[in-house]
């Protein structure tokens, strides 16, 4: 992209028109004029964010964008150029760290699509120069060079046919990656080539590259001499063609969505928490900077005997001052902005990624693999989505069809394995020798497209292969060698169909020379002369060929949907067939009738001139071929039908119905026919029996015989009033509504000829379709399937998007969607390695969603409102200090807890809670989808329970500072007499914080708050629980034990041995954390749980609380009684006071434990 800005710059795009004249092997057609080869793009294919150039400015402004990461940014500033109570240490190191981590993780995951991108730059392929074959790397291809290719080799650039290895000039392709077909295709030649391509002498006018993939408007080609990038070469030798696109202007290349930093909801979340947390620093600072000036105002408060100014304090701006000192209280409450709650969150998601690829249910034994997680910034979106997108072939299908059942003249035949009779027939004895069944059958191996091609020897052991589905064709009767080949199609159920008559017969042999062979039952070899294919089209849904028999016959077979073939026969034949045809089609079969017609000499020849002056038409050549094939498939005779199934994915229909279960809505993206893909969203449950179809296609805006436009403006009206205006308020009859639409009306709603109009149109969509159960769209191009991903995605409500898929064709819309999945299937890996999470099969959704993704937005949830609290309550008594100290700015809490308050203190126990929490067990979640829709819409993270945490942080923190200022009211808090200072009452208030929040039900909250919440207990939560509290011992013990050298004054020393001396002091402790504890007891003892698994809740809920009060009362004595037990020995005279006194202390709590446990058990 930056090389096509700079080339518009200098001047290389600046004659840029709408067409681009190529030069076949750079040779000019003239001999007289000096040849300039004109400047294209080069063929490297670049999906990286970064570039080693661009990594470190691009990714700090992504990283500073964060609201969190740009203040401390702005706070460490302050501190580096403003005399402020703290160190710029305690901002910078954090920041730094934060920084540094997100930043390598990113350029990791970039790296990765570096990767990619050189092994498919660096791919040697093959161009021809001056005659000879030189092997070149792939991103070395310019416009121009003639690109010789093999088969089963990809192509490296879109190449325009000049010559194939076949004698009738055509290659066969592949196009899974592009469009999700993995049937073959049959591409062309370019008329009157030149054999010897190296005395070619060439030009190609063609258009500017488009993104379109089934189109190319280029004079005297079309689409069918175009092999696009990414497509693979079949059943073809070799082919050699003119590169036309290369790199980022091939159409693959246009298809693709620019990767972008995706952002979860919850980051949003936390930043409007963190804009309000903001707002309440900024007040704080306000109100103490005015406080202080309004107390100095005051007569002798401003310059105290004990505190005169110096003359530089006395010569100093009064505003420069104030402003000086609001910032200094500004640095000194910026802890209430958790900083490290962002290291958290990242540890958080990275170590919880593991969860999903350790996950052993998602381990698929045929291709050895598990889940993968390409990008763990967006494990809490998996709790969240809204609408799934999902592709259809090879994620919700296996892209295998198989042969089910026919009727003829209305009588039934099913294949059995053995022994089968129905109506009457017996299928290993052969059909009834019947000419309706014969001519039936001649129309399944005559009416197709279908190939031939000789298996290799291990094929020619196992039997007919399928090279559409790869699959062999079971219980077939052995046949002679000569028979033993596979079949290739340009559409997947043209290869069932033919082996489905291969069952009752009738083989398909071939096509050589225009003449077509069939084996009947008795071994007789029948040939047909193949003299004109009617191709399929979407708006006729048929398909039909003109053959002539040995005797001279000549006959039109057809094939196509029943709503196409029904009108153009008798119909007394429809009645006796129509029955089986609608049984099918509700069984979620793809169904197709069967007709035929001989034609006369007369007929035939104006047919004939028709369709040959027809295909030679410059202008309107498809409006004219399909007047003529309407005028030829008229008056024919309905032989009968056929039933064909597309085999779903394991428990794809399951998993659909889950989702939709959980509340979330499925739409079927694909670029697959309608009918088939109908077929398979009935067969998916996403269509129900009683759901009614609203359809928007070409078809229906054909049929009211008006413009399109008109047409599409009224059906889109009458859609509308149908879904919306008219329906009922209960949410259950969206249920009876689904929507289909195909990429050419899509074209139209969204890019219509008039700018209102094309904004009404989508918004008219977008309303009917919100309010369908299911939305099918159909025939669509990669990037036609963004546009609809962004289309909701940035919709009224910003609902979180899903997109899944498995192909090159889904990239786009996995990248444009909030999440994106990769299906690890038969069709590459281009959609895994773009994708966020790649699972190995659609049915390992379910649990990604439904059970992961829940528990990953209920821990991350907590872990956010947890910190937001924690802070709040950490910097609450700070701000209530400065009303004590005469708005000094004095520290209520040493620099060492300030630094290590976060880090160390309180970080470890929720980082373990928000990785291992269970609060409901999987199996449940997944038996019980509803669950899902609990937590929808961030639920957890709305205001309501943000306002129930700030709020629970400033009773905490309201009830720590008064609790021991009321304790302080006698600052003797010792027998002896030693009066206790500024330190220790900070040092008093620390504790009760740090165990309030921090221990298990020891003599602390955090944890005894994270112990009410907690439902999954492991090793882990006690070993960090516990550990918390007694590195927090250790470190206040050694910190005020020892006198440090490196530091200029030792505010600690002694401090913490002294506090917990004092048995006043531990009293206090135990009475504010046994009080600040009642709230959410109470919470949760009188809160009545709600759901299908209430009284499963209520249970565990009375069984964790039993276990808390238990494991409280008991670590409170635990801890106490040593304690003081060894303070009091050592340092009171008075013994036997205490002594007795310490007793009554411990009997009290054993008389307590002795009963709760007896309520435990």
């Amino acid at each position: 992209m930056l090389r096509r800005r700079l080339n518009r710059l200098l001047g290389g795009d600046e004659r840029r028109v709408d067409s681009r004249t190529i030069y076949v092997g750079h040779r000019s057609s003239s001999t007289t004029e000096a040849f300039i080869p004109p400047k294209f793009c080069d063929n490297r294919i670049v999906s990286s964010k970064y570039t080693v150039w661009n990594f470190l400015p691009k990714n700090l402004f992504e990283q500073f964008r964060r609201i969190a990461n740009f203040y401390f940014l702005i706070i460490f500033l302050v501190q580096v150029i403003v005399d402020t109570p703290t160190s710029p240490v305690t901002s910078g190191l954090p920041l730094f760290f934060v920084i540094t981590v997100t930043a390598i993780k990113q350029g990791y995951e970039d790296w990765l699509r570096h990767k990619a991108d050189n092994e498919v730059n660096k791919y040697p392929v093959t161009v021809l120069e001056q005659g000879r074959k030189i092997r070149k790397e792939s991103e070395k291809i310019k416009v121009g060079d003639v690109v010789e290719v093999e088969e089963d080799e990809t192509f490296p650039c879109d190449l325009i046919l000049l010559q194939s290895s076949r004698d009738d000039d055509t290659c066969f392709v592949t196009t899974a990656s592009l469009d999700g077909e993995s049937n073959h295709k049959t591409h062309y030649t370019v008329p009157d080539t030149e054999k010897d391509l190296e005395s070619l002498n060439a030009t190609i006018e063609c258009e500017q590259p488009q993104p379109d993939l089934y189109n190319m408007c280029c004079l005297s080609l079309g689409p069918e001499n175009l092999l696009l990038k990414g497509a693979t070469l079949k059943n073809t030798q070799k082919i050699c063609g003119v590169a036309v696109y290369t790199g980022m202007e091939t159409k693959m290349a246009l298809n693709y969505q620019g990767k972008s930093q995706k952002r979860s909801a919850v980051e949003k979340s936390i930043n409007a928490f963190l804009l309000v947390y903001l707002c309440i620093l900024v007040s704080k600072a306000l109100v103490c900077t005015t406080l202080k000036y309004v107390w100095q105002s005051k007569p002798g408060q401003d310059e105290p005997w004990y505190n005169e100014k110096t003359q530089r304090e006395k010569d100093t701006n009064l505003y420069l001052k104030m402003f000086t000192d609001f910032l200094s209280f500004m640095v000194l409450f910026n802890f209430i902005i958790p900083v490290s709650m962002y290291v958290t969150v990242e540890m958080q998601k990275f170590l919880g990624s593991f969860f999903i690829t350790w996950d052993k249910d998602f381990f698929d034994p045929e291709i050895k693999e598990g889940a993968l997680v390409n990008t763990s910034d967006l494990n809490e979106e998996l709790g969240q989505v809204e609408y799934v997108f999902t592709d259809k072939t090879g994620t919700l299908t296996q892209n295998n069809m198989e042969f089910i059942e026919c009727c003829i003249d209305g009588f039934q035949y099913k294949y059995r394995d053995a022994n089968s009779e129905l109506d009457g027939f017996c299928v290993t004895d052969g059909p009834h020798v019947d000419k309706k069944e014969e001519l039936f059958l001649r129309a399944l191996c005559l009416c197709h497209t279908v190939q031939v091609k000789e298996s290799t020897k291990q094929s020619q052991g196992d039997g007919l292969i399928d090279q559409v589905d790869g699959f062999g064709v079971d219980g077939e009767v052995p046949r002679p060698p000569q028979e033993q080949r596979g079949f290739i199609a340009s559409s997947p159920d043209e290869v069932a169909l033919v082996k489905g008559a291969m069952r009752y017969g009738f083989t398909f042999l071939g096509l050589e020379s225009k003449t077509m062979k069939i084996l009947t039952r008795n071994n007789d070899v029948e040939m047909y002369e193949l003299l004109h294919v009617l191709n399929f089209d979407p708006v006729r849904r048929r398909m039909s060929v003109i053959v002539r028999s040995k005797s001279g016959d000549t006959l039109l077979f057809c094939k196509g949907a029943d709503s196409s073939i029904f009108p153009r026969v008798r119909q007394e034949e429809v009645e006796r067939i129509r029955m089986n045809v609608e049984r099918n089609a509700t069984e979620g079969y793809r169904t197709l009738c069967v007709a035929y017609k001989y034609l006369s000499a007369e007929e035939y020849a104006q047919a004939d001139a028709g369709l040959r002056e027809a295909r030679l038409a410059l202008q309107d050549r498809e409006e004219q071929l399909i007047t003529i094939y309407n005028q030829v498939e008229t008056g024919m005779s309905l032989i009968g039908a056929t039933a064909v199934e597309d085999r779903l994915q394991e428990e794809a229909a399951e998993t659909m119905e889950a989702l939709q279960g959980a509340g979330i809505k499925v739409w079927v993206l694909t670029g697959d026919k309608m009918e088939t893909a109908k077929s398979t969203c009935y067969a998916c449950r996403l269509f129900q029996r009683n759901t009614e179809l609203l359809e928007l296609t070409v078809r229906t805006l054909d049929d009211g015989g008006r413009r399109r436009e008109e047409r599409l403006h009224e059906l889109l009206l009458e859609y509308h009033k149908k879904a919306v205006q008219d329906a009922p308020p209960v949410k259950a009859a969206t249920q009876d509504y689904g929507f289909i639409i195909d990429g050419a009306t899509l074209s139209m709603v969204l890019n219509s000829s008039s700018e209102s109009n094309s904004s009404r149109y989508k918004n008219l969509f977008l309303q009917i379709c919100q309010n369908c159960a299911s939305v099918l769209c159909c025939r669509m191009a990669p990037l036609q399937k963004a546009q609809i991903v962004k289309m909701v995605k940035n919709s009224k409500g910003s609902p979180i998007t899903l997109s899944i898929g498995d192909g090159a064709n889904d990239v786009s819309m996995i990248l444009e969607a909030h999440v994106g999945i990769g299906i690890k299937g038969k069709e590459g890996r281009q959609a895994v390695r773009n994708s966020d999470y790649a699972i190995p099969k659609l049915k390992h959704l379910k649990k990604l969603l439904l059970a992961h993704g829940h528990l990953y937005y209920v821990r991350i949830a907590h872990l956010v409102q947890y910190f937001f609290y924690k802070n709040l309550c950490f910097i609450l008594p700070q701000f209530l200090y400065q009303f004590f100290c005469g708005y000094s700015q004095q520290p209520l809490y040493d620099a060492a807890y300030l630094t290590m308050y976060n880090i160390c203190f309180t970080s470890m126990p929720i980082l373990a809670y928000s990785l291992l929490e269970q609060h409901i067990c999987m199996e449940v979640l997944l038996d019980n989808s509803t669950l899902y829709r609990e937590i929808a819409k961030n639920a957890m993270l709305r205001w309501g329970p943000f306002l129930y945490w700030t709020l629970l942080g400033v009773f905490h923190g309201l009830l720590f500072f008064f609790g021991v200022r009321y304790l302080f009211s006698n600052p003797a808090l010792q027998d002896n007499g030693q009066v206790f200072g500024n330190w220790s009452y900070g040092t008093i208030v620390f504790t009760v914080l740090v165990f309030t929040l921090e221990a298990n039900i020891l003599t602390c909250r955090t944890l005894t708050l994270l112990a009410l919440d907690t439902r999954h207990w492991t090793w882990i939560n006690h070993f960090v629980i516990w550990g918390s509290l007694a590195f927090y011992m250790f470190f206040s013990f050694f910190w005020g034990g020892i006198i440090w050298p490196f530091l200029k004054q030792q505010r600690l020393y002694f401090v913490f041995a002294n506090m917990l001396s004092s048995v006043s002091a531990w009293l206090v402790i135990i009475l504010l954390i046994l009080l600040s504890l009642l709230p959410e007891i109470l919470l949760v003892v009188f809160r009545k749980p709600r759901g299908p698994h209430a009284r499963q809740v209520e249970l565990k809920h009375t069984l964790g609380l039993t276990h808390i009060i238990c494991s409280l009362l008991t670590s409170l004595s635990l801890l106490s009684s040593p304690l003081l037990l060894s303070s009091l020995l050592y340092l009171c005279p008075r013994f036997t006071m205490l002594k007795r006194y310490m007793y009554q202390f411990n009997h009290l709590f054993s008389q307590w434990f002795v009963i709760v446990n007896g309520a435990h058990a």
